[in-house]
Parts: structure tokens; sequence; C-alpha cells
């Protein structure tokens, strides 16, 4: 979906009626394990070694995991239901017909081909017609009303301070690059990644008429005002902290901080004439922007909006913009070999664009009603298990620990789709034109979207589909959510023993819970309020034991002199962390009163540590796993198990795991937090 919570929400991963929509497996697959790696030496190539020999990365992929297997099963659902749509005779303007016609342009390739660059030429003509700063603002703020500002940042989302409410937020952006330090890191490598992003605008501008020598000229000058933008704006670490990202301004207040932008003009495009403030966070960042309006020669800013153009629509054009934005994007990069088939392509294109009218096709195939009683049960107990570890936390407060259990006692779990579907009827779009579609998809969302700012939070409204195998917490919601796509084998499996379910799901469900009290969600109160409720004794006990774990993680080497990024990581670290632990107690009370034998020769609490690492078997190209380290919140999947397990003694006990082992860590350099 457009507009995601990129600030806000925290996911666990950087796919007829039951649950069979997933192929069939063995609960279990002793072929996955690597029995010459002893459990205590290194557990994930233990449980994962065979599984990790036999399945390198796909060619058309840059990584490859559980999440991808699933995945992919299910877009084998998607398409069924897609080119069925596609073909058949349902009336216009019908739910049917609606995925039908997007699918089928989307996939008109001879269409596509003969239109070539031409869908692009309206917008170049008016980029041509720009002759001063104030001309820039004006395109920005039109581009701004079709759902795109390629100088920086802008979404609705609740307001950070007033959790009821929807704010509009602008932030930091403007970089064709993944990331700022892409552009301010020295060294040989990084210099040859940026001439090969300047040789890539250059095709990209090519491709769309400039000519060669200029194309050339143009490409020197974008990355060269990528590079001012990058060098004022905030490191992904420093993003962590939510306060960063929140500056509540007056539309007055704004103009007079950058009098070249109207800002007053953007809110009357978009709907909101009257509006009084909104967020405007990182001001480097947009006292470079509006120096920039002053000093920036005019054909620079063309250069720059005519490449962001051609960059943010190429995969809606014809075979040589989709190949070369691969080039770079896929193969440089990510390290992927191959362009995936287009139809895998346009079924993310449409799970962005009609992604809940597609998901209500999607769920009534793969998650009945039975299903989502199991998982909820699980959640139950999940949340049982986390109340009765909060109160009997020893470091922490008697006020702190009252807060914390007054925010546990607002968590909303969502499972599986929403109870209120989206209503697209407004959105038109026919066989005839891919971009268009597009183009008309992107309106109609930001045009949903501007209309919330102001309004009242929907509190029911999902941040994911139910067709992504993914789950993620919310903390402004207080919500943790679990899409239909992910509560599928391996991770959900109604006929698997408890262990199983317990140490996957169940550890998934205790990591979006632990996320509530990660060092970023901790910072939000019961109602979603970004408010420090913690005493100042208890946040310092908190931040030493957090800090022991970045410092666990900063020790992890990922590939050549690469290490895990600690603190960027964090979040996600504590997560897994708490969450096991939450996962185990809810396992051993919800078991309780069974006798649970060995299964395959594994004990119950063997098989709960192998559903976890099972979960996070994933292998990645070389140059996807350095983007990861560089962008990406989450550990590489081989220190998702490494990292947590070699803390836990219950891990330690059930492998009977040794001092001096490399999975146990000593007894006082364990982290303990939740």
């Amino acid at each position: 979906m457009r507009l995601p919570l990129q600030f806000l929400l925290l996911s666990l991963t950087a796919a007829g009626s039951g649950i069979a929509a997933a192929p069939a497996a063995p609960k279990l697959d002793p072929a996955g394990f690597d029995h010459s790696t002893a459990a205590c030496d290194d557990f994930y190539q233990h449980a994962n070694g065979g599984w990790l020999r036999d399945n390198p990365v796909p060619d058309a992929y840059s990584s490859w995991g559980v999440f991808n297997e699933l995945a992919e099963s299910h877009n084998e659902v998607l398409r069924r239901l897609l080119d069925s749509a596609a073909a058949s005779k349902a009336a216009r303007g019908s739910k049917l017909r609606k995925l039908g016609d997007y699918y089928a342009a989307a996939m008109d390739e001879a269409r596509i081909e003969r239109a070539g660059a031409r869908p692009l030429h309206k917008a170049l003509r008016r980029i041509d017609r720009i002759e001063d700063g104030e001309d820039v603002a004006q395109l920005l703020i039109e581009f701004a009303s079709e759902g795109n500002i390629p100088l920086f940042g802008f979404r609705v989302q609740p307001d950070l301070k007033d959790s009821s409410t929807n704010l509009a937020y602008a932030t930091q952006g403007g970089l064709g690059l993944p990331d700022r330090d892409y552009y301010t890191r020295e060294g040989d490598d990084a210099e040859t990644l940026r001439q090969q992003y300047r040789a890539h605008i250059t095709r990209m501008l090519g491709l769309a008429g400039v000519k060669a020598d200029a194309a050339k000229t143009q490409a020197d000058a974008i990355v060269e005002f990528e590079t001012r933008l990058a060098k004022v704006a905030l490191t992904r670490v420093e993003l962590r902290d939510p306060d960063k990202s929140y500056r509540l301004v007056s539309v007055d207040e704004a103009e007079k901080q950058t009098p070249n932008f109207p800002w007053s003009k953007l809110f009357a495009a978009i709907g909101q004439p009257t509006l009084k403030q909104f967020s405007m966070a990182q001001p480097a960042f947009f006292d470079e922007i509006n120096r920039a309006f002053d000093d920036t020669p005019i054909e620079t800013w063309k250069a720059y909006l005519r490449w962001h153009l051609i960059r943010q629509n190429a995969a809606y054009l014809s075979r040589d913009f989709v190949n070369a934005e691969f080039d770079f994007y896929g193969k440089t990069l990510n390290g992927a070999k191959e362009l995936r088939p287009r139809w895998k392509r346009v079924i993310d294109q449409v799970n962005g664009d009609l992604g809940e009218l597609l998901g209500e096709q999607f769920v009534a195939e793969v998650f009945p009603p039975e299903a989502k009683a199991q998982v909820l049960a699980i959640v139950q107990n999940l949340q049982a298990a986390l109340k009765e570890r909060i109160q009997k936390l020893d470091w922490m407060g008697a006020e702190t620990k009252r807060q914390a259990l007054e925010k546990f006692a607002t968590f909303t779990p969502k499972i599986g789709y929403p109870d209120q579907w989206r209503d697209y009827s407004a959105l038109v779009v026919g066989r005839s034109s891919y971009y268009e579609n597009v183009k008309k998809a992107a309106a109609f969302e930001v045009r949903r979207r501007y209309a919330t700012i102001g309004k009242a939070v929907d509190r029911g409204e999902w941040s994911m589909l139910p067709q992504q195998v993914n789950a993620y917490y919310n903390p402004v919601k207080n919500e943790i959510a679990f899409p239909a796509a992910i509560l599928q084998p391996p991770f959900f499996d109604p006929e698997a023993d408890a262990a199983l379910n317990y140490g996957a799901i169940g550890a998934v469900i205790g990591h979006e819970l632990m996320h509530g009290y990660d060092d970023r969600g901790s910072r939000f109160d019961a109602q979603g309020n970004l408010r420090m409720w913690w005493t100042e004794t208890d946040r310092s006990q908190f931040n030493a034991r957090t800090d022991r774990l970045v410092a666990q993680f900063d020790n992890f080497v990922a590939i050549d002199d690469l290490h895990v990024n600690g603190k960027l990581t964090l979040g996600e670290n504590i997560a897994d962390l708490g969450g096991l632990l939450v996962a185990y107690d809810a396992f051993q009370q919800a078991t309780a009163n069974q006798r649970l034998a060995p299964i395959d020769g594994l004990t119950p609490t063997q098989r709960f540590f192998h559903a976890w690492a099972r979960a996070w078997r994933r292998q990645h190209t070389d140059e996807n796993l350095k983007l990861r380290l560089n962008t990406d919140s989450h550990a590489p999947a081989h220190f998702r198990v490494l990292g947590p397990f070699s803390n836990l003694a219950i891990f330690h006990d059930a492998f009977g795991c040794q001092e001096g082992d490399a999975m146990v860590r000593a007894v006082d350099d364990r982290v303990h937090i939740w």
C-alpha cells in the first residue's frame, strides 16, 4: 500500500479453502539440518545447513528464505485469482472487473512496448517549461496532488503526541540511492558505486530523449544535488529517535523558515486550505532545500525532476526502461541476475494499488474462520505470559511497572484481515494504459489519505495487506497485526505440535508484542502518544541493558570486515530476545498439563528452538547483504538465531551446551531485559 508508516511501523522482516495454499511439507524435516555442525557451536548452521546447501538464491532474487517460499506459494493463488478476474465478464465498476482490467492492462506488453516513453511526455514538457524557483515549487505542489513529491517525504499518519488524530508530516527525502550514506561514504567501493549510479542516470535520461552529452552533464549535476541533500539528512540510527521525526509547526512558521516554498499553496492543492499546523522535522534538511531554490541553476532543477520522474515510473514503461532500472537497482545494488517474470512484478503493483480488493479474494481462499480463532488463542496465551513477565521484573520500579502494565492492557491484536475492507468504488481503471491506471491509483490513494488530515484515526485500518508475509507493531495504535499470509505453515500449522507453532508464530507474536517495549516502542504510552512514562532510574536501567545488546551485535561480522550495526538493529534484537522468552513461557503454560514426548528424537523444547531457526533460513547475494547492513533495521538472519540463543539458559539446557561452547555466553555477559 502507498504511504507506509515508515518511521513508525515495526515489522518482522526488511506467500481452495483451508490452510492448504502453502505446499505440504514435513513438520520439521531433518533433511534441512546439518548434523556435522554441533548445535552448541552454531545452531543456525546446525538447524539450517542442509537447506542452505540445497537452496541457493534463485537468479531472479537477491535473497531467498522461508518468507520467499511462502510468498511464492501465495503468488500462485493471487495469479489464479487475477487471471480469472481478467477473463470474467463482470459488470463495469465491480470489484472483479476492476481487478481484471488493471491486471490485463499491466500484462499487455505489446501495448506498453508501442507506447515507449510517450506516457512521460506530458510531464516532461511541463518540467521543460520551468523558468525559476517559483516554477519548481509550483510543479512540486502539482506532483503532490498526484501522489508524489520527489524532493522530500510527505505523508499522513497519526499525530505522535495525539494519537487520536491524523497529522501531515514533511520529512527528509529526495535521494535516488538507498541511503544518505551512499553519497557521503569514502573509499574506492563507494566511489565506484556513485560512478555506476551516474552511468545509470545517464542511460535513463537517454531513453527519455535527452542527447548523450547532455545526459552525462545532467547526471553529474543530479548526483551533486542529491549529495547536497544527503549531507544534511539524518542517519538511519539518528532517525530511530522518534523525536527526530516530529516537530509541530504552524503553516505560517513553516513559510517563515522556508519562504521559497509556499506550504499554504501545497495544503490548498491537496484539499486542506484551512490547515493550521503539521510536522516538519529535520529542520536542517528543509533549510537546505530553501537555499537550493535560490542558488541551484534552473537546468539542474529540470534535470533532477526529469530524473526522478523517470526513476519513479520506469517499471510501468517499455522494456528498455524496465531493464535499465533492473540493471542498476536489481543487479548492481542487490546482486540479482535476472528480472522476475512480468506476472510477479505486476502482482506486486496490484498489491500496491488495489491491495485490499485483491486481499479480500485471497483471504477467502486461504484463511478460514477456525484458523483465525486458533491464532487468537495463541495470541491471548502470549499476552498472558507477557503480563506475568512484566509483573515479575526485578529491575523495574513500581511506578514504571504500573504504566507498563497499563500499556499492556491497551494492546490490540489484529488477526488475518481487516473487519472492514477498503472502498475502491471511486477509483476508475481500464484496459488501455497500465501507466494511466498506476497514476489514477496513486491519485486516488493520496486523496483518500489527505482527506483524513485533522480527522480521527481509523483504528480499524491495517498497515499491511492480508496477502503480505509479515507482521507488525504500530506504536501509535498500540496494536499488533498478523496478516493471513504469514499464518500458514511453517509459521502456523493447525496440524503441527505446539512446540513448532509456539516456536514459530508464537515467537513472531512475542516479537511484535515486545516492540511495544523496545527502545522506540517504549517511548509511547498506553494511548499511543510519544511520552516518556519511565522514571529516570528505570530508564537508565533499561538503557544499560540495551547498550549491552548493542555491543553484542556490533561484534557480529556479516561479510568481509562488515559488522552488524547494533544501534540500527537494536529494536528488532530486543524484540527477538524478549519475544522468544514470552513465547516459551506461553508454550510451557499451554502444555503444562500434557505429557509431551520427543518427536523424531527431539524434545519439545528442542523443537521450539528449531522452529524459530527454521523461520530465519535465508540466503543473500553479497551485494544484497551489504545493502541490508547499511539500511535494514533487522540483523541478518544468521544473527537473529545466534544472538538471542546465546543469551538464553533455556536454550543451553535444551541442547546440553556447556560453558566454552560458541553458543554459550558467559553468565555475566548475557543480556536480560524483559
